[in-house]
């Protein structure tokens, strides 16, 4: 059974905030997530540069932080190719204010588009379909945190959220390289 996304939120967030690491685990996850999605290789904790690179200015990673981002880099990959494990967002879950559930939506989606932006680089060369859900997700990513607490705005954060997951597959189905479920470096420190 799967590890409820707040339990993960929460225990990423104690270990960013022991790190001084100064970003939100919807964040770390999105970035993460985009990277994956833009094909980085997978040797030799490669993956790991850019997103230290994005989330603590290059500095090496607090041990206890990487290895609870390893771990999260080992679920979401297995998840993205496999697609029965069912990839989901780490995002607030339904106890949160639905205004809090959009904020972290559109932080996860802005941190995604610079994941996939650092290692594609010209991603207006790539296919209409994934430059139109590139569009739409920076469009997303600036959603207004007004919304009502009513069943109409929970439906259309729903819709949101379900359009950003799949549009994270459709980058990985394009850009995404088969991926080995072990690194083969996955206990080194970065630096």
């Amino acid at each position: 059974m799967a590890i409820p996304p707040s339990l993960c939120i929460e225990k990423l967030k104690q270990a960013l905030d022991y790190a001084e690491v100064g970003q939100h685990p919807v964040e770390v996850h999105g970035a993460l997530v985009g990277i994956i999605c833009g094909g980085v290789k997978q040797e030799n904790l490669a993956w790991l540069k850019p997103l230290v690179e994005l989330m603590n200015d290059g500095q090496p990673l607090e041990p206890n932080l990487q290895q609870l981002i390893s771990d999260l880099y080992q679920d979401t990959v297995a998840r993205l190719v496999d697609f029965e494990f069912g990839f989901t967002l780490l995002l607030p879950e339904e106890e949160a204010s639905l205004s809090d559930r959009v904020e972290a939506l559109a932080l996860w989606t802005q941190s995604f588009l610079t994941g996939i932006a650092i290692i594609q680089p010209e991603l207006n060369k790539a296919s209409a379909d994934v430059r139109e859900v590139i569009k739409d997700l920076a469009d997303i990513a600036q959603v207004e945190f007004d919304v009502g607490d009513d069943e109409e705005s929970e439906v259309a954060y729903e819709e949101l959220q379900e359009f950003v997951r799949m549009s994270a597959i459709l980058c990985y189905s394009e850009f995404g390289l088969d991926m080995p479920l072990h690194d083969t470096d996955e206990h080194s420190t970065f630096h």
